[in-house]
């Protein structure tokens, strides 16, 4: 009888998240208003960035298919993924806010529906964005950053972003290491190079110098010219010169790239491929692409969270009205986006963790929601 009765009630369960009517017009509510926001606040970021660099674009003769399609094709995206869990927080805190100023939560309430089956739409709206945000970032949005940036340093910029890499110091195979004194990424060509070989014990077995070392793009190899080779036995020591010696090692010039934009061109598969890379060889950036792994399976996340404080907060209706509502709102969301960023600051001069930089906000807030939720008028 009791399996009977624990049957009947999770199919109430079941039955109680059925679609209704009222669940259809939060959904649109949200969904409409969060586009809307989009779109309006796309529009005003396009015509300010336009406005800073028409200059740059006229004295570089960009074309105007170029302006449209490779760059604010790509730039509106990014800005919009970039910024969803704030466009979500607003959006929930708008519409739900003049819900209540006309007592439509009390009716809803008043109806006999709970607050917490009041929730589900707006999960469920959340979810929808959520996942079309993990898609773009993941998976189209590395693409069209990739394009955006080729863009800027073709017509925008009047300093290539690539600068000279100095002190680069890899390992590329297990117990081989490349030292570098510098790298200029335009003439792919390296200066001061050294590859040393070591065995399982520690001990040194070869070590490869040269002054110029330079990437051939159509082998994928890197030429040592002028070389020195010192192959140490146990018996003797082998000293060898050359001309040129080609290596094939495992880091390309694209490893080299110190611009910060260049994690955000690189699909979820290859950003886990280029991690597993950095740790072989031991990078100092290795912290600065954990980061962004985890920023983007936390920021989805986010949405989640600042729909439930946006909810929490706006059902009830206060005397300050809608205005009282947004102020509070914004307060929450800058202050999560800026402890956003101090943490990952932490995390990269420090020895925080990357994977707890990125969630520690959402740690915090969801403890915030939860304070919200049990004080939201039921």
């Amino acid at each position: 009888m009791e399996e009977f009765n624990g049957e009947k009630t999770f199919s109430e369960a079941l039955a109680s998240l059925k679609i209704k009517r009222i669940d259809k017009y939060i959904i649109r509510k949200f969904l409409g208003t969060f586009f809307f926001a989009i779109v309006l606040i796309l529009t005003v970021a396009v015509v300010f960035d336009f406005a800073e660099k028409i200059d740059n674009f006229m004295e570089k003769e960009a074309p105007v298919k170029a302006i449209i399609f490779d760059y604010y094709f790509n730039f509106i995206p990014y800005f919009a993924t970039l910024f969803a869990p704030l466009f979500v927080f607003i959006s929930v805190i708008f519409f739900t806010s003049k819900m209540a100023i006309n007592t439509e939560i009390i009716a809803i309430l008043n109806s006999g529906m709970s607050f917490r089956r009041m929730m589900w739409p707006y999960l469920l709206s959340a979810f929808v964005i959520a996942v079309f945000a993990f898609v773009l970032t993941n998976f189209i949005i590395p693409r069209a950053n990739l394009q955006r940036m080729d863009f800027e340093d073709k017509y925008y910029r009047s300093v290539s972003r690539k600068v000279t890499v100095e002190n680069i110091h890899r390992q590329v195979f297990p117990n081989v290491y490349v030292f570098m004194g510098t790298y200029n990424p335009i003439s792919q060509r390296g200066q001061n190079f050294t590859l040393e070989r070591f065995n399982d014990s520690g001990r040194l077995v070869s070590k490869l110098s040269s002054p110029t070392v330079v990437f051939d793009t159509l082998t994928n190899k890197w030429s040592a010219i002028n070389y020195t080779l010192r192959e140490i036995t146990d018996r003797e020591e082998v000293l060898t010169k050359g001309k040129q010696l080609d290596t094939t090692l495992t880091i390309t010039p694209r490893d080299f790239s110190k611009d910060p934009g260049f994690v955000g061109t690189m699909t979820y598969r290859e950003l886990n491929d280029y991690i597993d890379l950095l740790k072989l060889q031991g990078s100092d950036e290795l912290k600065l692409f954990l980061i962004e792994k985890h920023r983007r399976f936390s920021n989805p996340f986010a949405v989640f969270i600042l729909t439930f404080i946006g909810v929490s907060l706006s059902s009830r209706k206060v005397r300050g009205g809608i205005g009282m509502n947004i102020g509070i709102g914004l307060v929450l969301s800058f202050s999560y986006i800026l402890f956003l960023q101090f943490a990952s600051q932490f995390s990269l001069k420090g020895d925080l963790s990357p994977w707890l930089a990125m969630w520690i906000p959402n740690i915090l807030y969801a403890l915030i929601a939860m304070g919200l939720y049990k004080m939201a008028p039921k």
